[in-house]
């Protein structure tokens, strides 16, 4: 029953990365002041598509065999093929995050006392998390000779997005306590509810 599973999440947080990309490249703000519920709002919204997005990728990694057609040789038969499979789910984390990182920079600076601050480190997880998740994808150059390599490969990984997911809900939770009003904002965002939602889920 969970075989369509990660097909239908890949589909879904592409098609949402798409929908963003659209309207980043229709509405630019990355020099401007703007409200701090419209900030909170697209910026949540960037991170809610790469969220999914990663999340998509996880659960391929975690069932790397669920799509195989009959008579189709399993990725994980080689230690070449499980690395060429981590490395596929690792580009594609990469673009995920390069689309999160023009989001964040493209919602602009709130109009609030701690606007600029907030801003700033938000911008800086997002391009922090796009150098990790290359960093380890650039670590597959060398490829596993053994299966136990590759498990190892899969679970550095593994650590690795397990880490920016962790960072990015830490980064917002700062943000909201450097700015009341921003906080306020957090709340009152629907997109930045379902975050929350998804994040403590």
């Amino acid at each position: 029953m969970r075989g369509p599973l990660p097909w239908i999440l890949a589909t879904a947080g592409v098609l949402a990365v798409i929908v963003v990309t659209a309207l980043i490249g229709n509405r630019e703000d990355s020099s401007e002041t703007v409200p701090a519920g419209e900030w909170a709002q697209n910026v949540c919204g960037a991170v809610g598509v790469w969220r999914g997005q990663v999340e998509a990728i996880v659960e391929d990694l975690r069932t790397p065999n669920a799509n195989a057609t009959a008579g189709e040789e399993p990725q994980s038969e080689t230690p070449q093929g499980r690395t060429g499979f981590i490395r596929k789910g690792l580009e594609r984390g990469v673009q995920a995050a390069e689309t999160l990182v023009v989001g964040v920079d493209n919602a602009g600076t709130p109009d609030t006392e701690e606007g600029e601050e907030a801003a700033e480190r938000v911008s800086d997880w997002a391009e922090s998390a796009l150098s990790e998740l290359e960093e380890s994808e650039e670590s597959l150059d060398d490829e596993a000779e053994t299966i136990e390599e590759s498990i190892e490969q899969l679970a550095e990984a593994g650590r690795t997005i397990a880490a920016v997911l962790a960072s990015g809900a830490q980064t917002l939770v700062e943000v909201g306590r450097l700015d009341p009003e921003l906080a306020t904002a957090f709340r009152d965002s629907p997109t930045c509810e379902q975050v929350r939602e998804e994040t403590a889920g």
